[in-house]
């Protein structure tokens, strides 16, 4: 009775968070409505481009200390607070809008704020979803982060269907959505501890120790009592939740026992060097329960139900080493893939942040009669093209990568390379493409791309540096697109504005066509051809060391 009912209190949480994280991306949405706003507030292609970019910055500066704020007081608080600042985020825009005035810093606050917001009830949402299934982690976390890239989809199309050619409705759409999908989700949040598991005897099959599981019996378990246990490497105090009371309530009593005793328990244990983390487990009994302050990374791969899988990310290598901090910074492979990720994220933010401004382009240049409706459907449009093939990307990474590493023996850093051709793609079509019907090719190759890197970044840097410091590397990593993203997204506004004709009404225009952003794309596609030939070192910079590691290795056996 108590296991169905955790089920389905499992299910209620994950439906809950993958709700939260539809309100998370929708910065990428920005370009639904960019033009108009900058068309309102007689704003230059640069002016619109700083409030773009510094949602971009409130979403990928501040994953270290979100991550950290998340693990020590769990992800409901986080969440409640992302809600808020969504809502205050995007509420200013639709006053701005109505008001046809607004201080661009002040707008690149508030832009902040929703960037900032997404980013904390997102990571809240993740963790939750691998919390509650720590047997079927992979699938369960799917969900948010297939909401997150389909964030963009759902708003423009809700936007297109409810108030079509009304930017300033839609701004309200944002503000009482981003606003209420996390805060009703939050009620429904929350994580419940995995009963009954622990760790087989160092004896048995030699899988990674964190790995070895099995189903405790009822005697056991009252004899396992209540308790801690010493933590796993990079674990946060671990709980044994296999107690007599919980294993013999019954109804919403043994929930409600269950829950208080896992959110109340905060992480008592200090965690382990870096040597120690490198080094197996030798503990005995070891569940695989978690707790609201529980890290999320650290944990053991996903498992289905009792079966024994081991995910080619959780392989030896990533367990035994353990980089961070300084020691990341001093290491060569970083560099390599901060640049990589900067790059290339930094091409995919450009388009991402500016397709509307390709539109509006194209679009006056090919049929000086169009209206303004014609044209906010058209950016909407292209954004749900965006975002739906971002979400495809991202699916189609995790398994072509999987596909590299377990069949073909390969790097999984190819995929890197697949992504820079996409782009590659995406770049010549945009430098081409005069008819406005033909430019989905430029939105879809670049969401393609985008999250073709993104897919599989994580892998890569849990696989390169360990898995057990994923969290705090990964945050390093995402700050490279805003380095990135700044660059490629201001040229591409002092571009646009060159070109730019102002009426004596005040109200500003492209009439070039393509030439409006031309040079801009060139640029990107030599940056494309950089990240190619970066990312190709890295491949053989990390082939020679795997033959220098293979090579030490028989030496010692000798």
């Amino acid at each position: 009775m108590l296991d169905r009912q955790l089920h389905r209190a499992r299910m209620v949480s994950s439906v809950a968070a993958t709700m939260i994280s539809l309100a998370c991306g929708t910065n990428y949405v920005y370009s639904a409505w960019a033009p108009q706003f900058a068309d309102r507030l007689h704003l230059t292609a640069t002016q619109s481009n700083l409030i773009g970019l510094a949602g971009n910055l409130g979403m990928y500066s501040m994953g270290v200390p979100i991550g950290l704020f998340v693990d020590n007081r769990g992800p409901r608080p986080a969440v409640i607070v992302g809600s808020i600042l969504l809502g205050l985020g995007y509420y200013p825009f639709q006053a701005s809008f109505d008001n046809a005035s607004g201080s661009v810093p002040l707008m690149c606050f508030f832009s902040y704020l929703t960037g900032l917001g997404g980013c904390m009830a997102f990571a809240a949402s993740v963790k939750t979803s691998a919390l509650n299934w720590p047997h079927h982690r992979g699938t369960a976390t799917a969900f948010p982060l297939a909401a997150f890239g389909l964030s963009a989809f759902f708003f423009s199309q809700m936007g297109d269907l409810l108030f079509p050619g009304n930017t300033s409705a839609f701004l309200m759409l944002l503000a009482v959505g981003t606003f209420g999908l996390p805060f009703v989700g939050f009620f429904f949040l929350r994580v419940w501890p995995a009963q009954g598991y622990q760790s087989l005897p160092n004896g048995a099959a030699r899988l990674s120790d964190s790995q070895q599981l099995r189903r405790t019996s009822s005697e056991e378990a009252k004899r396992a009592g209540r308790g801690f246990t010493e933590p796993e490497p990079g674990r946060s105090s671990p709980t044994t939740y296999t107690t007599p009371e919980a294993s013999t309530q019954t109804g919403s009593e043994g929930l409600d026992r269950i829950a208080e005793s896992s959110s109340s328990q905060g992480a008592s244990h200090s965690n382990r060097t870096d040597i120690e983390a490198a080094l197996p487990s030798t503990h005995d009994d070891e569940p695989d329960d978690a707790d609201e302050t529980s890290s999320l990374v650290s944990k053991s791969s996903s498992l289905p139900g009792d079966v024994l899988v081991q995910n080619s990310v959780d392989m030896a290598r990533s367990h035994l080493i353990d980089i961070r901090g300084w020691r990341l910074l001093r290491n060569f492979d970083f560099w390599q893939f901060f640049l990589i990720m900067g790059i290339l994220a930094g091409i995919g933010l450009m388009t991402i942040n500016n397709i509307g401004h390709d539109v509006q382009a194209l679009w006056k240049y090919y049929d000086d009669s169009v209206d303004e409706t014609f044209l906010v459907h058209r950016q909407q449009l292209h954004v749900s093209i965006l975002s739906v093939c971002s979400f495809a990307g991202r699916l189609l990474s995790g398994v072509g990568s999987d596909f590299l590493v377990k069949v073909l023996q390969a790097s999984r850093v190819w995929c890197l390379v697949i992504a820079s051709f996409i782009f590659f793609m995406a770049q010549v079509c945009a430098l081409n493409i005069t008819n406005p019907h033909f430019l989905g090719l430029v939105s879809g190759l670049s969401g393609l791309g985008y999250g073709f890197l993104f897919g599989v970044f994580p892998s890569i840097v849990a696989e390169a540096f360990g898995i057990h410091c994923l969290s705090q590397n990964w945050g390093f990593m995402t700050m490279s697109p805003v380095i990135s993203g700044n660059l490629f997204n201001l040229f591409y506004g002092k571009v646009f504005d060159s070109h730019t004709v102002i009426t004596p009404e005040g109200d500003r225009s492209c009439p070039d066509g393509l030439e409006c952003y031309k040079d801009a794309y060139y640029v990107t596609l030599g940056a494309c051809g950089l990240g190619l030939i970066v990312t190709l070192s890295t491949i053989r910079h990390q082939y020679l060391a795997r033959l220098r590691e293979a090579a030490n290795q028989g030496t010692a056996q000798d």
